[in-house]
């Protein structure tokens, strides 16, 4: 399957669930108020932190079916997948249950509200464990579908399931009741269905043989690569979700969703983030596996350059025009006033953590999990006391400063260690010119864009359509005047 196919399915799922989840928010807050949004925030958080539970077994499934793709023999990877999955069914039982028994501590010790009842937030909690239970095995199925380089099935299915969601449950709280309560069990409904018909598909493209039974044996065989993953996404997960973790307690339900509004705007950026890993990690697995290291550099560098240049201009954009946005989005100037600072210091630490994504599938694809877990380890040791101290002090803004700073540090030193090791004597070419110089040409770029939008005075819409009008023609030409670019640009869209 051509990478072009894949990457504009991955592209087309990503901005339709950008798109339907920025269009609900302005109903939810109008149906549910700041603080029930908080819980949604928190329940995203949550849902986040169970991570830990999948014990890096669905990258392992994503890497295995990758490899045996590359030698046309999936069906191979069938009692792995059949092991897995009893796994999975079981983990999301567990969590239901953990949740539940956890719901009246949350509620009453942990989140701070002040608008909704201890019983009604409690309830809520139950129904978050509920709904994360039902989504549980999602991870896994989906993780076979694009190890086989089918993304446009998952695509296919996660939209389907997103416009259920989403829509579904504005229906539910017009039509049936604006309670925190019925959101929740609307999403359970939709969270089951969406996971079983991920698992129809997954085994549909692996095939099913007869005599498949749960075979300790076959984790075994992954373990290594399997512990490594699950160190990884332990440390990645303290990485990432600690501001919201720390700030969940330490401020108001309704701050906490004035910082998530924010996560909200910023995770914009994985509508570029996601469906391009989801390409090329497969995509180097199998060029590792072929033994093909001229393809795999060329694409490593050209990728990373082609990326940068256009989710660096993105971020630019969303930080030049943060308060104009969100206060058109929520048409609530108080509420902009609070989130446009979080976001633009979120926005730049989150385009450098993209760019990274590059050697993490690098270093995936060797099968060198030691690396990610060397440096997330690292990078948590020195984000905990940040963190809690800039939180404690500066609030909502504090955290998103301390995660700016951890980015910093993660692009300056995650590429050094990991061509110590693998593509070696690169890490300064990858760093200053496939990374630099179109960083280098954002901050001109945005300055520009700061400076106009300073001075003029034209409508918001006319603002951004300007700035584009600026942008898009230098990346072109940039990507124009490059034959490794432009070659990439025609492998990918022809």
């Amino acid at each position: 399957m051509k990478l072009s196919r894949n990457l504009l399915a991955g592209l087309a799922n990503s901005v339709w669930s950008a798109l339907l989840g920025f269009a609900v928010v302005p109903f939810y807050l109008g149906y549910l108020g700041m603080e029930a949004y908080g819980l949604i925030g928190f329940y995203m958080t949550m849902q986040a932190m169970l991570q830990l539970l999948d014990m890096g077994l669905a990258p392992a499934i994503n890497r295995e079916v990758a490899r045996n793709s590359a030698g046309r023999d999936l069906k191979r990877v069938g009692g792995l997948l059949h092991t897995l999955a009893v796994v999975y069914w079981c983990v999301a039982g567990l969590i239901a249950l953990l949740v539940t028994l956890l719901s009246s501590w949350i509620a009453e010790r942990w989140l701070q509200s002040s608008q909704l009842s201890p019983q009604t937030v409690a309830g809520a909690v139950m129904l978050m464990g509920l709904v994360a239970a039902c989504r549980w095995p999602l991870g896994l199925y989906q993780g076979a579908l694009i190890g086989a380089q089918r993304v446009t099935v998952a695509s296919s299915i996660n939209m389907a399931m997103a416009t259920v969601s989403s829509v579904g449950a504005l229906f539910v709280l017009a039509y049936a009741s604006p309670s925190i309560e019925a959101f929740f069990i609307w999403q359970a409904g939709v969270g089951l269905a969406h996971a079983l018909a991920m698992r129809l598909a997954a085994w549909r493209v692996v095939g099913r043989s007869g005599g498949l039974r749960f075979d300790p044996g076959e984790i075994w065989a992954i373990w290594r690569f399997s512990a490594g993953m699950s160190g990884i996404a332990v440390t990645a997960l303290v990485f990432t979700q600690l501001d919201k973790l720390v700030l969940s307690r330490t401020v108001g339900l309704e701050a906490f969703g004035h910082y998530m509004l924010a996560t909200l705007v910023v995770s914009g950026l994985q509508v570029l983030i996601v469906p391009v890993f989801n390409v090329i990690y497969p995509r180097m697995a199998a060029l590792v596996e072929a033994g093909e290291a001229t393809q795999l550099v060329d694409m490593y560098r050209s990728g990373t350059r082609m990326f940068a240049l256009v989710v660096f201009p993105v971020a630019m954009l969303i930080a030049v025009f943060a308060y104009d946005f969100v206060a058109v989005w929520t048409r609530s100037p108080e509420v902009a006033a609070h989130v446009a600072p979080i976001i633009t210091l979120l926005v730049l630490g989150s385009a450098l953590n993209a760019v990274m994504y590059f050697p993490y599938a690098l270093q995936l694809a060797y099968g060198k999990t030691w690396i990610p877990l060397a440096l997330n380890v690292a990078l948590t040791g020195l984000m905990v006391p940040l963190v809690l101290t800039l939180a404690h002090d500066h609030g909502a803004v504090g955290g998103a400063v301390a995660w700016l700073v951890i980015e910093t540090v993660y692009v300056v030193v995650g590429p050094w260690l990991t061509h110590k090791f693998l593509l070696k004597r690169m890490a300064t070419r990858w760093l200053l010119q496939d990374v630099g110089v179109p960083l280098g040409l954002t901050i001109v770029m945005g300055g520009v864009a700061h400076w106009f939008v300073q001075k003029a005075e034209l409508p918001f819409y006319l603002e951004v359509m300007v700035v584009l009008l600026f942008v898009v023609p230098v990346i072109g030409v940039i990507v124009r005047k490059s034959p490794r670019l432009r070659h990439l640009a025609g492998s990918l869209f022809a």
